[in-house]
């Protein structure tokens, strides 16, 4: 198997991560146990051509993107919350550029970057609570943005 990475490990391990939200600093802002949402499709339009019964035309169309989802145990009293609590509460909608890392687990380095551009909360949730376990809170924010695009190492 040919190495692709500059550690020597291919391909590289999806737990050691970072997530910068700028002007939303703190303990434990940056640090989420999940991350998802990295997804990108390509949308098609159908034109039908008139006299052609065989096949439609199947051409490209815009991109669409789904929400980027961040899980973590829940933190009390956070700038992130307080973002949240802005739309929510006062519908007031301040974009950020989110920055997802993935990094290297035995050098620290960076391996690769995305950055979601014009993010803003658009959903909250808390787990629920069970008495019969003893599981850790754990609040997800979901984020909508305009387009990702994955950033120069």
């Amino acid at each position: 198997m040919a190495d692709d990475s500059s550690t020597g490990f291919y391909p590289p391990l999806g737990f050691y991560f970072q997530v910068n939200i700028p002007g939303i600093q703190g303990i434990n802002e940056g640090s989420f146990q999940e991350v998802s949402g990295l997804n990108i499709k390509l949308g098609k339009e159908d034109i039908k051509e008139g006299g052609e019964n065989r096949f439609v035309h199947r051409l490209p169309s815009r991109p669409q993107y789904e929400n980027l989802v961040l899980k973590r145990g829940m933190v009390t009293g956070s700038g992130l919350l307080d973002w949240i609590k802005a739309a929510a509460e006062e519908f007031t909608f301040t974009p950020k550029n989110v920055m997802v890392i993935l990094m290297d687990n035995m050098s620290g380095s960076q391996l690769v970057s995305w950055q979601f551009n014009n993010a803003y909360p658009v959903s909250y949730q808390v787990s629920p609570f069970k008495s019969q376990e003893g599981a850790i809170v754990v609040e997800t924010v979901e984020l909508c943005y305009d387009y990702f695009q994955r950033m120069p190492s």
